[in-house]
């Protein structure tokens, strides 16, 4: 696969990650308003997840197309789950004396996708 077409996925997967991302913020932020950062958290687990099942997937040969991994992996999880958008919205909770909201962003973000990444990791390779 040449590198231009390499980049064409990706860019792909990045409209289609980025569209994702600021739909489900607002979806979010209508349901639940903007006393904590749920988009945040549900980008970055469900990114975990998909994240997960995408590598076990490779890993265990289901998807054997190269196009794979740069259009999910790198362009709809790099454009959906925003680690600087966790850390600004972490920020923004310390400099409002939000500190229980803080380190709890922080837990829930390292804890729920950790698990998220396992557990999607885990689906495929018990699929087989």
């Amino acid at each position: 696969m040449s590198h231009g077409i390499t980049l064409m996925i990706v860019a792909f997967g990045g409209a289609v990650g980025a569209i994702s991302r600021f739909q489900i913020t607002h979806w979010f932020t209508q349901w639940f308003g903007n006393n904590f950062p749920y988009a945040t958290l549900a980008v970055n687990v469900g990114g975990s997840l998909i994240m997960g099942l995408l590598m076990s997937a490779l890993a265990n040969g289901s998807l054997i197309s190269p196009h794979w991994r740069p259009l999910i992996g790198v362009g709809f999880l790099g454009a959906l789950t925003t680690f600087s958008t966790f850390s600004f919205d972490t920020l923004l909770l310390f400099t409002q004396g939000e500190w229980l909201k803080a380190v709890l962003n922080i837990l829930l973000n390292v804890i729920l996708c950790l698990i998220a990444v396992a557990v999607g990791y885990q689906l495929l390779l018990k699929a087989q």
